[in-house]
């Protein structure tokens, strides 16, 4: 019963795909107490009848391949069962650290089928990372390309540890798991609420947490992000997304293939908007999503150049600028749409197909999801923290944090905080308005970091840039901007004064921003700007007393004429 109600809560979105009311109003998460997503859903369903032929993976460049689900079916079965023949068992933890390649699909959907428990971790940590991952993650087995072995030999011995790619001395070869049986039988059922992968968070602020996540709150929740995505069954899907990182596993594993659609990676050895943009057209892309900072470098392009078979273009990861998707619209008639969520969580709040969007705005509550704004002693209104109600808790939400000793504490309040900010309207639009530690006031007036920054991505010499709080004697802090340069612009006072009077004209008086630094601008390892580091040094500048870092310019070194208006 359990993979059926899946399948009726999954065809109920797809009817009403272009009616949010009513799909919000019909939706409800399907009960589930038994469910294995690679075996109830994609072996069963997927891999069997009109669909199986169909293409369920297809990469192009390095490491090119073209897989159908009954392909990926049978080959995630030989992997599963040649895990198994290595000591494997339910409930063991897998670390994969691979690239976009085809043993990671088959990796994802082995791991499923045996219920263990997956590990995804970037090819860009060091040994350092590695460790903290198999301390405090508790994982038995690795799986890794063979050019980063290197990074796991000082781990304590006993590891199973298997290579993709050239043979490593002491590592099982990847492709001898590919010997064993296709035809997969499991030692037992999986509960739903079985372990199924383990998400060490970015860590904008500390050291990374450990996410917890079932067998139903990843593959089950992302119906939400099949829907927001607006994926339909022979859809092309590109998620321009690196593995490790949750937003992979949204819409590089499960969104798509809830829908039946493909998944497209196009493999480049770093990553160029062109040869992307290339790529989406002639791989007939039909659905894209991609971070702000690729939407920011692809229309650097001439976007008109590319004619694509494009239906549905959307933003995650960070809110993204207005300005960036009246450009996209204005070259190719689409509209990004932009929407929310978390490692913790799925797509929780969002801009769908059917709901019109709205400038500035990251769009309405998704299906099975009740958004509540809550202020520090928990009413709610119309400003506040982004909460879900725990009563009952929405599918998409993990299990939990996992504690460095392996358990996890029950949840003991009432709504699950994401420590992001954001204000609502009379129609329910929600608006971004930053995280909980980086708003600030200035002058007592509450400042939203990415209001500012979103003004100042406008303005042509901004490539990137992160508002901090900067210490004042008369106001408290002043809005300060960490500027990356767009190519061409010099870092000098003639830019600065551009940027001053660009803000000057449009934002209020107590909002402007006062002083400006171009530099590089800091960052967590998937990409996101670390606003904390920025705001830390500010106040170790304060408390030394600094006039302000050589290369920073302050308003108030600007006359009147200069800025165009009265101070």
């Amino acid at each position: 019963m359990s993979a059926e109600s899946f399948k009726q809560a999954r065809d109920l979105l797809l009817t009403h795909r272009s009616d949010h009311d009513a799909a919000v109003q019909a939706f409800r998460w399907p009960a589930l107490d038994r469910f294995n997503w690679a075996l109830d859903w994609f072996d069963a369903e997927l891999a069997r009848g009109p669909s199986a032929d169909a293409p369920a993976l297809i990469i192009t460049g390095e490491g090119a391949a073209r897989l159908s689900f009954a392909e990926l079916s049978a080959r995630s079965n030989r992997v599963a069962n040649g895990l198994r023949a290595l000591g494997v068992k339910r409930g063991e933890r897998i670390l994969l650290m691979l690239g976009n390649v085809v043993p990671l699909w088959e990796t994802m959907l082995a791991a499923m089928k045996l219920g263990a428990v997956v590990i995804p971790a970037t090819t860009l940590l060091t040994p350092d990372d590695l460790a903290d991952r198999f301390g405090r993650g508790r994982a038995g087995t690795v799986i890794a390309g063979s050019a980063e072995a290197a990074k796991f030999a000082d781990l304590a011995d006993g590891l199973t540890r298997i290579a993709v790619g050239p043979h490593v001395p002491g590592w099982h070869a990847f492709d001898a798991l590919r010997d064993a049986s296709d035809s997969f039988v499991p030692d037992g059922p999986t509960g739903a609420g079985d372990p199924l992968l383990l998400y060490f968070t970015s860590g904008t602020t500390a050291r990374p947490k450990l996410v917890l996540h079932s067998h139903a709150s990843y593959p089950v929740g992302h119906l939400s992000t099949m829907y927001v995505l607006g994926l339909q069954p022979g859809d092309v899907h590109l998620n321009i997304s690196s593995p490790g990182w949750a937003k992979h596993a949204w819409s590089c594993v499960f969104a798509p293939w809830n829908a039946g659609a493909a998944v497209f990676i196009a493999n480049q050895p770093r990553f160029a908007p062109r040869a992307m943009l290339d790529a989406i057209a002639a791989g007939g892309v039909t659905t894209l999503c991609a971070p702000p900072t690729v939407w920011r470098m692809f229309v650097q392009e001439d976007l008109k150049q590319w004619r694509t078979g494009l239906r549905e273009v959307a933003a995650a990861g960070e809110p993204l600028n207005p300005e960036v998707i009246e450009q996209v619209r204005a070259a190719w008639g689409l509209t990004v749409r932009d929407f929310y969520g978390q490692t913790e969580t799925t797509a929780q709040i969002g801009n769908p197909p059917g709901l019109p969007v709205r400038p500035g705005s990251m769009g309405k509550a998704l299906p099975g999801y009740d958004i509540r704004l809550l202020d520090p002693d928990g009413n709610a209104g119309t400003d506040g923290e982004v909460a879900l109600p725990l009563d009952p808790p929405p599918a998409g939400l993990m299990l939990g944090y996992q504690d460095d000793d392996g358990g996890i504490p029950p949840w003991t309040a009432s709504a699950y905080r994401t420590g992001d900010v954001a204000s609502r309207d009379a129609d329910g639009y929600l608006t971004y308005v930053g995280r909980a530690d980086d708003v600030f006031k200035a002058a007592d007036y509450r400042i939203s970091p990415f209001e500012l920054e979103s003004l100042l991505i406008e303005h042509a010499a901004v490539a990137e840039a992160a508002v901090v709080p900067a210490p004042d004697p008369v106001r408290t802090a002043v809005p300060k901007a960490y500027v990356a340069l767009a190519e061409g612009w010099p870092a000098d006072r003639q830019t600065a004064l551009a940027i001053f009077r660009h803000i000057r004209e449009r934002a209020a008086p107590f909002k402007r921003i006062r002083r400006i630094e171009f530099t590089t601008l800091p960052k967590t390892i998937s990409g996101k700007i670390r606003r904390v580091e920025l705001r830390q040094r500010e106040r170790a500048l304060a408390a030394q007393a600094a006039a302000g870092p050589t290369g920073e310019f302050r308003e108030d070194g600007f006359t009147a004429e200069e800025l165009g208006t009265d101070r």
